[in-house]
């Protein structure tokens, strides 16, 4: 693929205008020397590229059916307005840098946007972080009820994996490889990954917030990274770097939205308190933009130690610009 070029790369962590207070220096991850320095790539028509191909296997891949109400659960969520669709979109980047195919992609992008989706509906739950709205909308289980939206999130689960078994192109992927791309995301989701998170965001003490975000945030983005390089037979050193890079961007992509949330909401603490830990509400927002830095730091290492691939890693460390700074709106999202 040839690529156009690179957005161009704020200096700082960029807030919206009315947070500017709080922008701290954060080192451009795409503007130090590597071979591809001067390309510019346009992330945004990458991007926007993409979600339209994947909105599009999304709708195909969950159709209606009886039981409908179950379906149209499962569809409200998985094809929501507004969905940035940032696992899969990894999971293409990181096939493509390794020389894969985005056809032979699509189908695990896929199943990730619907285990994305379904953790998001079981995290709203009213015994869980308790979120009436997600993206803006009411949430999963405020339109169908608890008992229609742990089932949603139940059946997408394993349409995930359905979906990647019987759609995966076989003359592009081994079957080796399908099946450590099943394992990963069964890890990823299990008792020793995001749901790990989820049970410290609920039971744990405030020195848990490190374990919490890598689990419940870091986990999606580590797997999305690493199901992409699988699927394009990257070696195992390859997929260590990825496996860092995304655990370290799925946590810098929370942290910087507890940031910008907590600014929104700073006059509106008189209402419902949130559930959920966060680096802001555990350490305050001038150690969570620290955090941000060094996490931002520690994905850019990753991704030099990949500099033999030229032009091919530029989506990535883009994506990585844009999980600190938020340089321009998806579908009116930011």
């Amino acid at each position: 693929m040839v690529f156009s070029m690179v957005m161009s790369c704020s200096p700082s962590l960029c807030l919206p205008r009315s947070h500017m207070v709080l922008q701290k220096t954060i080192r451009c991850s795409s503007s130090v020397s590597t071979a591809s320095e001067s390309i510019k790539f346009d992330l945004k028509t990458y991007w926007t590229t993409l979600i339209s191909d994947i909105n599009q296997k999304l709708d195909e891949a969950v159709p209606v059916k009886y039981p409908n109400q179950i379906y149209e659960a499962m569809r409200y969520s998985v094809l929501a307005k507004g969905a940035k669709r940032s696992p899969p979109i990894m999971c293409v980047a990181a096939c493509e840098l390794f020389g894969g195919n985005r056809l032979a992609a699509f189908p695990t992008a896929c199943a990730l946007e619907m285990v994305h989706a379904a953790s998001l509906i079981h995290d709203d739950l009213p015994c869980m972080d308790d979120d009436t709205t997600r993206r803006g909308l009411p949430a999963n289980h405020t339109v169908f009820g608890v008992d229609m939206a742990i089932l949603a999130g139940d059946a997408l689960f394993p349409l995930g994996f359905q979906h990647i078994v019987s759609h995966t192109p076989s003359d592009l992927v081994p079957e080796d490889r399908v099946l450590r791309v099943i394992t990963e995301i069964a890890r990823a989701v299990g008792s020793t990954g995001m749901a790990a998170g989820q049970f410290l965001d609920l039971e744990g003490g405030p020195n848990a917030i490190d374990f919490v975000q890598e689990k419940k945030y870091g986990e999606m983005g580590e797997c999305s990274a690493v199901c992409g390089a699988l699927l394009a037979g990257a070696s195992d050193e390859e997929i260590q770097h990825m496996r860092k890079y995304g655990r370290a961007v799925g946590v810098l992509y929370r942290v910087v939205d507890d940031i910008l949330d907590a600014k929104e909401t700073e006059d509106k603490t008189e209402g419902k308190k949130k559930k959920g830990k966060s680096y802001v509400s555990v350490y305050g927002i001038e150690k969570a933009v620290k955090v941000a830095e060094d996490l931002r730091a520690q994905a850019k290492r990753e991704l030099d130690g990949l500099e033999k691939y030229g032009d091919k890693v530029m989506p990535l460390y883009s994506f990585l610009d844009y999980a600190a700074d938020r340089g321009f709106s998806i579908d009116g999202q930011v």
